[in-house]
């Protein structure tokens, strides 16, 4: 039995939570309120995560430390709260020994060349580009340099844009699935006919959990979760369409329309500067995790009839 302390409730914290919890963990979860429902025996501790007392002091007696928390999709924010997070995390693996899986995601890559970029792979440098990418690049620097330096045991399993049941934050599940089945135009922003590589979030959870288990060596570097064959986003929602038992209607906001809307909408603006994600082409290549763990990710048409299930579960009880 593994000790284990997650930070973070939302879609992932939960996931991960549960898969822990399954097979017999003493897990502990952290955020700054207590979530409307935790499983039979998990811990809950109240914790600040910018707050280093608060953060430190979660770690007691415990063998792995998870972060699956967000911060507003704000670049204001994340400039103060994710450096300090990472810094008060880090103090508290190197003062008790635990083990850190980041649960992260792809943007300290930023955009890559060409009309065509390549794959994005775990070993490409990190960007200096805008607000939000350069943070999680910033913050990726922590890690690796405690790391090499012997302070701590840190790995991160990064993830591309999530869908899933019950995926607030994701445009696929919210702006698409949900507004299907509730008689809608699925919203899709930027291009809905380009590849995009899409994760699902019970594979990040289980992939977060393999790295936990991992032995030494596979700490110290990034993996990138193993996604289902590339899609394009117009055709994931067709399929969900299909599953639902309705007929696909999107409505496309083109990137350019980000800028201008950023003058009077701060979440416009906060997406103004990730168009490099939905203008061209987006692909993630999984091959090392593969390679190493032999996971397979979900396929499509499993993680997107759950998907339709739930909501339309959502809209049944609404």
């Amino acid at each position: 039995m593994t000790n284990a302390l997650v930070f973070g409730h939302g879609a992932v914290g939960r996931e991960i939570t549960a898969i822990l919890v399954a097979r017999g963990d003493d897990v502990t979860v952290a955020q700054r309120h207590l979530p409307p429902a935790l499983p039979f025996g998990v811990r809950f501790v109240t914790c600040d995560l910018t707050a280093e007392d608060q953060t430190i002091a979660a770690y007691a007696g415990q063998d792995v430390v998870i972060c699956a928390a967000a911060f507003p999709y704000d670049s204001r924010i994340w400039a103060k709260a994710w450096p300090a997070a990472m810094t008060a995390m880090l103090t508290g693996c190197e003062r008790s020994g635990a083990r850190f899986v980041f649960a992260d995601n792809l943007y300290m890559h930023g955009p890559q060349p060409g009309a065509t970029p390549p794959a994005l792979r775990e070993d490409m440098p990190l960007t200096d580009y805008g607000r939000k990418p350069k943070i999680r690049a910033d913050i990726t620097r922590l890690w690796q340099t405690a790391h090499d330096a012997g302070r701590v045991r840190a790995a991160a399993v990064r993830a591309s844009d999530f869908y899933g049941p019950d995926v607030p934050n994701s445009p696929i599940s919210t702006l698409g699935v949900a507004r299907l089945i509730a008689g809608k135009k699925a919203m899709v922003l930027g291009n809905p006919d380009l590849p995009h590589d899409v994760t699902y979030v019970p594979d990040f959870a289980r992939a977060v959990v393999m790295l936990a288990d991992a032995p030494d060596d596979a700490y110290g570097q990034a993996w990138n979760v193993p996604n289902a064959p590339t899609r394009t986003l117009r055709a994931l929602l067709a399929l969900a369409a299909g599953l639902a038992g309705t007929r696909l209607r999107l409505r496309t906001m083109p990137g350019w329309i980000f800028p201008l809307l950023g003058l009077i909408r701060r979440d416009a603006y906060e997406l103004a500067e990730m168009r490099f994600q939905t203008e061209r082409p987006y692909r993630v290549d999984s091959s090392k995790f593969r390679n190493r763990f032999g996971m397979e990710p979900t396929s499509f048409e499993d993680g997107m009839a759950a998907t339709v299930a739930f909501y339309q579960q959502q809209v049944g009880t609404g």
